[in-house]
């Protein structure tokens, strides 16, 4: 994909953090004109945001009609933190066989990711790279991108839950213990609070944070 002009990024994000905070809600229809217009830019810029945020899956595009925020449902939300549970333990089991002081580096690179956010889109960006540093400290390159193609999905399933301080300060704490935990070399306890901590995130947006589950091992 050619690179986008500086102009067709500042309307990417612009469009991406109105999704994002709920000022474009989920089913509400776009154009480009309407962007154009918030922005003072031409369509062009507007259409490149457009068609970036469509492969991102922000947005489904109707041809002379606009571009539509598209919804997410409870049940593709639970899809998407059930992965999500499912890379990170991959992380975590990796990381536990190269043994504690393995667990030791990255609990103090993530203890020192967690220091406190002003802002919902600070502690959005905040906790990507948490977890994103997570998933790469396993060295899995095609895990690394699978799990950043799913934050995009994760964006979207988690743009329609209320984030205030409470739940800021919340995901802070949930991001220190599982740091501390592997920090004591613990793995098992850090797989558990992240399964806990990707629930809370579940039940935050309206599904059953208890119903995420990891498959048994075969022997």
């Amino acid at each position: 994909m050619a690179q986008a002009t500086p102009t067709a990024e500042r309307a990417y994000e612009h469009v991406k953090e109105l999704i994002l905070d709920g000022t474009y809600g989920s089913g509400e229809l776009l154009s480009e004109g309407q962007v154009a217009a918030e922005l003072g830019i031409s369509r062009t810029p507007v259409r490149e945001a457009f068609l970036r945020l469509r492969s991102d899956g922000f947005l489904e595009l109707y041809p002379k009609r606009g571009a539509l925020v598209v919804p997410v449902s409870l049940g593709e939300g639970r899809d998407i933190m059930q992965a999500r549970l499912l890379l990170e333990s991959y992380a975590l089991d990796t990381l536990a066989a190269r043994g504690p002081e393995a667990l030791r580096r990255v609990g103090d690179n993530l203890a020192a990711r967690c220091g406190p956010a002003a802002t919902p889109r600070e502690a959005r960006d905040a906790g990507h790279a948490y977890h994103a540093a997570l998933v790469a400290a396993a060295g899995n390159r095609t895990v690394t991108g699978l799990f950043d193609t799913l934050w995009h999905q994760h964006q979207r399933f988690t743009a329609a839950a209320l984030i205030g301080r409470q739940e800021v300060a919340e995901d802070t704490a949930e991001h220190l213990a599982l740091a501390r935990a592997l920090q004591n070399g613990d793995a098992a306890a850090a797989k558990d609070l992240l399964h806990r901590h990707i629930g809370s995130i579940l039940r935050r947006a309206g599904a059953d944070g208890d119903s995420l589950s990891l498959p048994e091992r075969v022997a």
